[in-house]
């Protein structure tokens, strides 16, 4: 009895700080399930975000800020019934999350019906700021045409034949369509489309559909795999020898963790949203020196994703003088912040951070786990003609 006491207490205490404090952020996100590697680094990004943006003190004006944490175990029913209690129960001035597309969708709708700020970091899909945007929504993160328009341009050339691998939802559909559009901008395409369960683990019969779309064209072949989570399609792939029909591996950045398995791939060229030797700028100076001292590793590609948002969250509140929901759409549309990544800007038509993306080619160091993608060109805002899908 007295533990149940105990654990009342503590429990109404917690909310009682939360209900009094002067600013509260909801963090909406996958923390336990299969994508729980990237809520963790988007979490921790978050974090050194709000403290770097307010010098240490997690204050604004004097008024202090508290997270609160609520995870969607990767459910879309579970982000939506979340953030209706986050927005209602716990009065939250905005939100921020969630990891996986999916889930981001079925959260959209919410913030509009409660009129309030959701920060969409890292969910990638382009249907979240494009078919499905609301005025309340304003994504820090990279979406599937900024993926694709960069990739693009890294693979695309006179005679190159592209096929695709991708994960059978909106991540990996909203990807492909992206990649599609930007490859016809400069004037190629999809030569064959896969689409695979997003728990595949045995590639025999998507890879052997590809080889043989693949094997009598002539020129430069490509296999682009757009991919989250486990599974490994680019090991499992390449041990089905792919190079005898001509055909190279290719995909975008990802976490350390997964770009192991890159180490096996030397030479292979893509683009990426991040990794933490590239950027070069004082807020990603702060980040990898305090994350190597506090985590003893460097900062990872959610990791930054989170700081971004963490950053952006404090400037518009400071720029809008308080939470007002109105006030922060108005100061909030065009807005520019620094990132890790350097200058990111929401664009006021879609409320999609604009942000440069990164030409890399893969090194191999034995002294390095993963392997390094080499800055072969930063593709800036500029130089990315992201569509605006909202339309």
């Amino acid at each position: 009895m007295k533990r149940m006491l105990l654990g009342g207490m503590v429990s109404a205490l917690a909310m009682t700080s939360a209900a009094f404090a002067d600013i509260t952020i909801a963090h909406v996100y996958g923390k336990t399930g299969p994508l729980e590697a990237y809520a963790k680094q988007s979490h921790d990004g978050l974090m050194l975000g709000l403290e770097y943006a307010t010098d240490g003190t997690m204050e604004i004006n004097g008024e202090k800020i508290v997270v609160i944490e609520k995870d969607t175990q990767l459910k879309p029913e579970n982000g939506k019934a979340l953030l209706e209690e986050a927005y209602g129960d716990d009065e939250v001035d905005l939100a921020i999350g969630p990891v996986s597309s999916g889930v981001a969708l079925a959260m959209l709708p919410v913030a509009e019906e409660y009129e309030k700020i959701l920060i969409v970091e890292p969910a990638v899909a382009d249907s979240i700021t494009g078919a499905n945007w609301n005025r309340y929504i304003f994504r820090t993160g990279r979406n599937s045409s900024q993926d694709a328009v960069s990739n693009a341009i890294a693979l695309a050339g006179e005679g190159v034949h592209i096929a695709t691998l991708a994960q059978d939802y909106a991540f990996g559909r909203d990807g492909i369509a992206a990649f599609k559009d930007a490859l016809e901008s400069v004037g190629s395409s999809v030569a064959h489309e896969e689409y695979v369960p997003t728990d595949t683990t045995d590639f025999t019969a998507a890879a052997e559909r590809i080889f043989n779309a693949m094997k009598d064209l002539d020129g430069e072949k490509k296999l682009f795999i757009i991919w989250a989570g486990g599974g490994n399609p680019l090991g499992k792939i390449n041990a089905m020898d792919p190079s005898r029909f001509g055909i190279e591996i290719a995909t975008g950045g990802n976490i350390l963790a997964a770009m192991k398995a890159y180490k096996d791939f030397p030479g292979m060229e893509g683009a990426t949203y991040y990794y933490y030797e590239i950027p070069q700028n004082p807020v990603n100076d702060w980040l990898v020196k305090t994350h190597f001292e506090r985590f003893d590793s460097p900062p990872d590609f959610f990791t930054a994703g989170g700081m971004a948002a963490g950053l952006a969250a404090v400037e518009a509140i400071k720029k809008a003088g308080g939470t007002d929901t109105e006030d922060l759409i108005s100061v909030m549309e065009g807005m520019e912040w620094e990132t890790p990544k350097g200058t990111m800007k929401f664009r006021a038509e879609d409320h999609q951070a604009m942000q440069s993306m990164y030409h890399f080619k893969i090194r191999v160091d034995d002294d390095v786990e993963w392997a390094i993608p080499e800055l072969v060109r930063e593709l800036g805002i500029d130089d990315l003609p992201i569509p605006v899908r909202n339309k």
